[in-house]
This record gives structure tokens, C-alpha cells and sequence, in this order.
């Protein structure tokens, strides 16, 4: 139970919200309840920008009347006058109420007033004794009736679970995390002014898919009742954008919702935001050439500074980011492999069932580096580091790489440990990427639950021709948690994914 003004249990708690109704229903017999008239003309925030220096005289001489709406925070009854704090975005500003400004009637109510209640005052500044930019109050109104005690004001909202479960009560409380959502939204707003500068146009694609695609990944299914045919939420919107490629917006970005039907951790929220980006005549090197430019930008305009702390180790975005290959990363960040350990089949396949303990019979090489390198090198990778020429078995939408037909033209990009972005050169050649779909299909049939659908219309797409592009997605909420030192995803996600109460 949440700890609450002058109570901790959940009888008292009780007791208080039955007392609240009852001054509501006393409340109705005499007007309105929520009254929906009042407007506020002012914003704490900007009163405190514009008259914190001022002095009280000067306050007093421009007559500087004001009118503001907020939660009450804080309340002082003192007789015949009385302090309150009004909570308004994400500023406070203190009220100062006398029953010789107001009559006396309303200044009994206001002193029955309780702590949530959201007020609406109007009145003239002024300068406290301690130099606090105060509202003299002239009316006053209780706008809304808080039926539910607020956290006790020492002790806030610490319940991490409750934070998620009640974000409106975590951010009522506090301050840090209406910060966070803010500065979310401005670097959401950076990424699109970045793409839009470059000559991106937004987009919107379907989030009802007839075929999951564009990720290997395991879909949501819902059902169209008018139609009578399954839907698949979206996992990924690439294969919609790249149909808009093939027909001529050489450009695009989707800033998108995709629905993945697998686990929760601190860094996966089954509903979760991507950026992705397509751009025509372009390969998987533009690509990242212009991650690097939309992840400096968005850090710039959240930070100012491309030089970090991140859960209390240096993050340095300044340098170019690293590029190594998946053999060269193992080797790098585990001394214990040479070159030729990674050359070897069946050194591979022990090495990987040991350290997954799962059977890894008739895997490829690449593969089977591949599941090395998740094991022993992902969460080393700190630093902004490419990771580069994925095997084509695990990347069924990228292009081959013209001097290697085992590798794609790929990468991903990780920092504090855990990927960011993907990318590639875009496979357009739509045999190839019909011969891909069919192998999709029969690990599907094989018993893979993440494997890709094969898509018929998609290929039809790229029957039309399509020029050579280069794509990425970038993670969002990975993003914030980056730029905001935040330690798991739900951290950043105003409504994370949770178990039923």
C-alpha cells in the first residue's frame, strides 16, 4: 500500500477517500462538481523565468495579476491566511489565501480543502519575506476533487511497480520522471527533424498485417470479424516501406508501434517504438553514416554533449563508431579464440552447446559465430561498435555481399552492451528473395515459430523493380534508456507491458 499523509494502513486509507466523497457529495448539493469554465492564462514555469529576479517592490509597481491552475501539493492553514503550493506542469508556484481578499465563506471551504485537489487561482505576485515568487490570491476555485490520498510528501512514490502500473500517480509525484517523458518526446522530435532535413518524407504503414514480416520474430494474431480472416499485428513495417520505394517516394521513415509476441526484460517490452528509414540508390555504408548523424543529434539536443555517463561508465559518441566484423569482435573481446577456432566446424558447434547447453547440430558457420558472439561478445560491446557481414542464414531481407555469397552487406550497431540499430543493403532481387522466403517457410515447417511468412505481394513488389536501397531501424526506447541513464525499458515506456493484478 502507498504510504499517505498521516495514515499507513489501508483502513485509514479507506477512511480518508470515504471522508473525500462525502465533501464531494456536499460539494454537489452546491454547484457544480467539476466545473469546466476556468482557463488559465499563465504557466508557473514561465512566471518563475520571467520574475524570479525580480524584487517584491518592482512586483508590486507592474501590478503583475496572473492566472493559474495547478494541483494543490502543499497546504499551511495559519488562521486567517493561509500558503499553499500549486503543482502546474512541470513548475510550482506558491499561493498565499486570506480571508480578507476572499470572502470568508470560500476561505472556510478552501481550509477543507485536501491535498490532489486541482484549484484555479487568480491574483498578483509578490516576494515572501524568504523571496518566493507567491500569487496573492483574489478568487480561487476547486476545479477537480482528489478522492485518493497522495503519497506522503518525505517519503514519494518508491514502489517501482506501482510507479508502472499507476504512471499518472508517478508522475503526480515526481518530477524526474515527467523530466524523462519530455526529454523523450524531444528526441523523438530530433530523429524526425534529422530525416526530414535529409529529404525523408514520414510515412504511415499498417499496423494489421494479413503476413507478418519485415523481422523474424513471433506475431500477435487478432481477428477481423467483417472480413472473417486472421491479422497479425505488426512486427516490423519494412516490407511496407519498401513497397513505397518500388513505387517512387525514394525516401521514407515510419516512426512505428511494432508488437512482438516474446518475453519481458529490461530491455524488452512486447509493444515497443522503432524508427525505420529507407532510402533508394543507397547502401548498407550511407546507412550507417546516417545513423551516426541521427543518434549524435538526438544526444546533442537531449545532453549537449556527446560524451556521457551511462549507470555510471563513460559512453563517448564523439569518435567514429567502430566497425568490426563478427570473428574479428570474438577475438577482440575474448583472447581465449584464435581466427582458426572460428574457422572450425565442429570447434564452433561444441563451443556454442556448451555455453547455450541447447544442441546445435547442422548449423552453418556463420551461424554458429554468430550464437559465439551473442554468448561471449554482445554485452562487452560498450563503446559504439558496428558489427558488420552477418551470415545470409540469419538475415533473409538483406542483400548478399558480391565478394563473399555467404555474408550480407549488414550490420547491427551496439553501445552499452545491447543492439541499437540494424541495417543493410536491401536484397531487390526478387528471385533471391523468393528463394529466401521458401527457406523461411521450411524452418517454419520445421518447427520455428519466429521464422518469416512468404510473402506473394511482396515479391509481385519487387517484380516491378526496385532500385538498390539501403534500410535501418533504429530502437527507440533503447534510444531513451541511452540518453536518459535509465536501467530497464519500462523505465522509458509511459505504459509498460505487466501480469494482471
Amino acid at each position: 500500500m502507498i504510504e499517505t499523509n498521516n495514515i499507513d494502513t489501508s483502513t485509514d486509507e479507506n477512511h480518508l477517500i470515504s471522508e473525500r466523497r462525502e465533501k464531494l457529495t456536499n460539494i454537489r448539493k452546491c454547484r457544480i462538481a467539476y466545473p469546466n469554465s476556468f482557463k488559465p492564462l499563465d504557466k508557473a514555469e514561465k512566471l518563475h523565468t520571467l520574475y524570479d529576479n525580480s524584487s517584491h517592490d518592482e512586483l508590486v509597481e507592474i501590478h503583475a495579476n496572473v492566472t493559474v491552475a495547478g494541483r494543490m501539493m502543499l497546504k499551511r492553514v495559519m488562521g486567517k491566511a493561509s500558503f499553499a503550493t500549486l503543482q502546474d506542469g512541470q513548475s510550482k508556484i506558491q499561493i498565499y489565501i486570506s480571508s480578507a481578499k476572499i470572502n470568508e465563506e470560500l476561505y472556510n471551504e478552501f481550509k477543507h480543502w485536501d491535498i490532489g485537489d486541482i484549484l484555479g487561482v487568480t491574483g498578483n505576485l509578490f516576494k515572501t519575506k524568504t523571496n518566493e515568487l507567491t500569487i496573492d490570491v483574489v478568487s480561487i476555485e476547486l476545479i477537480s476533487k482528489n478522492l485518493r490520498p497522495l503519497p506522503e510528501k518525505f517519503h514519494g512514490l518508491t514502489d517501482q511497480e506501482l510507479k508502472y502500473r499507476q504512471r499518472y500517480l508517478d508522475l503526480i509525484m515526481n518530477n524526474e520522471t515527467r523530466e524523462l517523458f519530455i526529454k523523450r518526446a524531444k528526441i523523438v522530435q530530433s530523429l524526425r527533424d534529422t530525416l526530414t532535413q535529409e529529404q525523408y518524407l514520414e510515412v504511415e504503414t499498417p499496423m494489421m498485417h494479413p503476413i507478418p514480416g519485415g523481422a523474424t520474430a513471433k506475431p500477435f494474431i487478432t481477428h477481423h470479424n467483417a472480413l472473417d480472416m486472421s491479422l497479425f499485428l505488426r512486427v516490423a513495417p519494412e516490407l511496407y516501406l519498401k513497397r513505397l520505394i518500388v513505387g517512387g517516394l525514394d525516401r521514407v521513415f515510419e516512426i512505428n508501434r511494432n508488437f512482438r509476441n516474446e518475453g519481458l526484460s529490461t530491455r524488452h517490452n512486447p509493444e515497443f517504438t522503432m524508427l525505420e528509414f529507407y532510402e533508394s540508390y543507397a547502401d548498407y555504408k550511407r546507412m550507417m553514416e546516417i545513423t551516426e548523424q541521427i543518434i549524435r543529434n538526438a544526444t546533442m539536443c537531449s545532453i549537449g554533449s556527446l560524451k556521457f555517463s551511462y549507470q555510471g561508465r563513460d559512453v563517448d559518441l564523439e569518435k567514429p563508431f567502430d566497425k568490426l566484423t563478427i570473428a574479428e569482435s570474438i577475438i577482440q573481446y575474448n583472447p581465449q579464440y584464435k581466427m582458426d577456432d572460428l574457422q572450425n566446424l565442429e570447434f564452433l558447434t561444441n563451443e556454442v552447446e556448451k555455453l547455450t547447453k541447447t544442441p546445435h547440430k547442422n548449423k552453418s558457420l556463420g551461424v554458429l559465430q554468430l550464437l559465439l558472439f551473442e554468448e561471449t561478445t554482445e554485452s562487452k560491446l560498450w563503446q559504439p561498435t558496428y558489427i558488420i557481414d552477418y551470415p545470409v542464414d540469419v538475415s533473409p531481407l538483406a542483400r548478399q555481399s558480391d565478394s563473399n555469397s555467404e555474408i550480407t552487406e549488414r550490420f547491427e550497431l551496439f553501445v552499452v552492451g545491447r543492439e541499437l540499430a540494424n541495417g543493410y543493403s536491401e536484397l531487390n532481387d526478387p528471385e533471391d528473395q523468393a528463394n529466401r522466403f521458401k527457406k523461411q517457410v521450411d524452418q517454419k515447417d520445421a518447427g520455428d515459430e519466429e521464422a518469416m511468412h512468404y510473402d506473394a505481394d511482396y515479391i509481385r513488389a519487387l517484380e516491378f523493380g526496385m532500385p538498390h536501397t539501403g534500410g535501418c531501424g533504429i530502437g527507440i526506447d533503447r534510444l531513451i534508456m541511452l540518453l536518459t541513464d535509465s536501467a530497464s525499458i519500462r523505465d522509458v515506456i509511459l505504459f509498460p507491458q505487466m501480469r494482471a493484478e
